[in-house]
């Protein structure tokens, strides 16, 4: 499974909508961030790791580094 299909699975299981997740970012980035930007990232895997970090934030997860 895709990081974008995982990522649309946890949203789904939170009851979070794509628009709340592109609002949430908008609001961090404060700038413009449409949720069709948001879906062709999840889409194509081109998210960059602060967004993954916000929209997995959002979530209420963190990403978590651990050695082998």
């Amino acid at each position: 499974m895709s990081l974008g299909n995982e990522i649309k699975k946890l949203a789904i299981d939170n009851a979070v909508t794509l628009t709340q997740l592109a609002e949430y970012i908008s609001e961090k980035k404060q700038k413009p961030y449409s949720v069709q930007n948001l879906s062709t990232k999840l889409k194509k895997g081109t998210a960059n790791f602060n967004e993954l970090e916000m929209i997995l934030d959002k979530l209420g997860y963190s990403i978590k580094f651990e050695k082998k």
